[in-house]
């Protein structure tokens, strides 16, 4: 006996006849009522490629992806949640995922959610704001001036950029002045005296002997030399003969009143 092959709704022997299969069952194609509670099949597209409906499924977690956003990689359909924890960026702080989408911020081939992206030390979002990294850390400019800029020894303000040291102390180059003039030192020869800085033009002119010939300063720096006489000092170049203006440096002289003479001019005295 042969086994019967009937229509899955209505039972009639489908021997003979064309029939479709829905779900592996078999029904028969005619045109009573029963035909309309056939669904149609869900025919899905995405670029040139096809599903059925109960096809259309995240290739990770399975979940339907019909009416979904969803993204592919190599071919392969992922929802959302799936496909940003296996290749979205992961933020350096909470080690969560960053959604696509949500604003990140980027350093050094590091990523974080905004509102991790913090101050080391206050705790406070950097955002936008210019911040320091150190030691693996990131500071806002005020934190890390607290934290670990010098100090000028004159204005007591942090010191962020150049800087001039002076006796073992920090000095912004603006603060670090003439005692005198209040001029700028940083980039010029200066001295000091009393532990008080001094442009060479203010010390001679303050502290520095007078030359007896030119009666101009002599400052003794640089390693320039000076003839000292009897509490009188010349430049070397100013330490000539008052008559016949021969150099008497490393020469004997001799002296009338206040002016020296060489021998020769000197032996009528």
């Amino acid at each position: 006996m042969t086994e019967r092959y009937d229509c899955h709704y209505c039972k009639e022997s489908l021997f003979g006849k064309k029939y479709v299969l829905r779900e592996e069952n078999p029904y028969c194609e005619c045109k009573k009522p029963h035909r309309l509670q056939l669904l149609p099949l869900q025919d899905l597209s995405y670029k040139d490629r096809h599903w059925h409906e109960d096809c259309f499924k995240c290739f990770q977690c399975k979940r339907s992806l019909v009416d979904k956003p969803f993204s592919t990689k190599d071919e392969q359909l992922l929802c959302t949640e799936c496909y940003s924890n296996e290749y979205s960026s992961k933020c350096h702080q909470c080690k969560k995922t960053i959604m696509p989408g949500s604003r990140k911020m980027e350093h050094k081939g590091n990523s974080w959610h905004e509102t991790c992206f913090t101050c080391h030390r206050c705790q406070q979002p950097i955002g936008t704001k210019s911040f320091i990294p150190k030691d693996n850390n990131n500071f806002c400019v005020p934190c890390y001036e607290k934290q670990f800029a010098m100090q000028c020894v004159h204005c007591k303000k942090p010191i962020t950029t150049g800087g001039v040291t002076y006796r073992d102390q920090p000095w912004h180059k603006d603060c670090f002045l003439c005692t005198s003039c209040k001029q700028q030192l940083s980039g010029q020869r200066f001295t000091s005296r009393d532990d008080f800085a001094y442009c060479l033009n203010c010390f001679c002119n303050l502290y520095a002997k007078k030359c007896a010939s030119c009666t101009t300063p002599i400052s003794g720096l640089g390693g320039s030399k000076y003839i000292s006489f009897e509490e009188r000092q010349w430049h070397n170049d100013c330490f000539n003969c008052k008559k016949c203006s021969v150099s008497l440096v490393g020469r004997g002289f001799l002296t009338e009143r206040d002016d020296i003479l060489c021998p020769e001019c000197g032996k009528d005295i």
